[in-house]
């Protein structure tokens, strides 16, 4: 028997995907229940029913300073930061990364430059963005524009350069213009791989939104985790990094289901 060869039941596949976080739990659990036996004020590993009332009055009391429920407004004030972000930089990629792969004078003029400037770590820009736009959500939104929006042209224009000869010139053959065979063989055919880039660039979308809101932001998911970091309220800190994590997983479950649902071919095509 090759254990290349053998594949888990779907009972086995479940216990094995839900192991990991199990053992995370227990150990988390083990770590807390020894340093609060320590000392009981102990605020760096607080036990579980120190987060259930914390998620209890960031999610469910409102704040009697503003008046919001702070977890709600927080994610709200991400939220629009990062998927105004991530709809710019869509756009942006998808015309250009189009555009790159098919036409070999736009290709000689700008695939250098975008090679170039997705080099460039977007973090260093922040100050440089704050001073030019401000303090506001402008900057922050720029922020993530210009981090994922470099890869993700580059990605779209390898799509579009991969696409066989063969097709281009058929369609020539048949009267299409640059622009049918754009939109009728090359535009299709990327789009599948438009999805899969924007999750993979979830990551980094977060990564930047979280940065600029530690920076300067009145409102949003980062702003209190650094908020409350001077007051070494894990308690907080811990439930709000779980919070952006399963906003993340099912912003990348909800990608996938549009992709397949919309291209069930990508599906048939990845499985190949």
């Amino acid at each position: 028997m090759r254990w290349i060869n053998t594949r888990p039941s779907p009972g086995a596949q479940l216990a094995l995907t839900l192991l990991p976080f199990a053992l995370l739990i227990v150990a988390y659990a083990i770590g807390s229940a020894a340093r609060l036996a320590e000392n009981a004020n102990d605020k760096l590993l607080p036990n579980l029913a120190g987060f259930a009332d914390a998620i209890n009055r960031m999610a469910f009391i409102a704040d009697p300073r503003t008046g919001d429920y702070l977890l709600w407004s927080d994610t709200g004030a991400s939220l629009v930061r990062l998927l105004s972000g991530l709809g710019i930089s869509t756009a942006i990629a998808l015309c250009l990364g189009m555009l790159i792969g098919m036409l070999p004078y736009l290709r000689a003029l700008l695939s250098p430059f975008v090679a170039v400037i997705s080099m460039v770590p977007p973090l260093a820009l922040l100050p440089i963005l704050f001073i030019a736009m401000g303090l506001g959500e402008t900057s922050k939104i720029a922020l993530i524009v210009i981090g994922v929006t470099p890869t993700m042209i580059r990605d779209l224009a390898l799509k579009a350069l991969e696409l066989p000869r063969e097709q281009i010139v058929k369609a020539e053959t048949l009267g299409g213009s640059s622009w049918q065979i754009a939109l009728r063989v090359v535009l299709p055919q990327i789009l599948p791989r438009l999805i899969t880039c924007l999750k993979l660039q979830l990551g980094p979308a977060w990564l930047f939104l979280i940065a600029a809101e530690a920076i300067s932001s009145d409102a949003g998911l980062g702003y209190r985790i650094f908020l409350v970091r001077r007051y070494l309220s894990m308690d907080v800190i811990f439930p709000y990094v779980v919070w952006i994590t399963l906003l993340a997983v099912l912003m990348n479950y909800l990608l996938d289901r549009i992709r397949i649902a919309v291209f069930p071919w990508s599906e048939l095509e990845k499985q190949a």
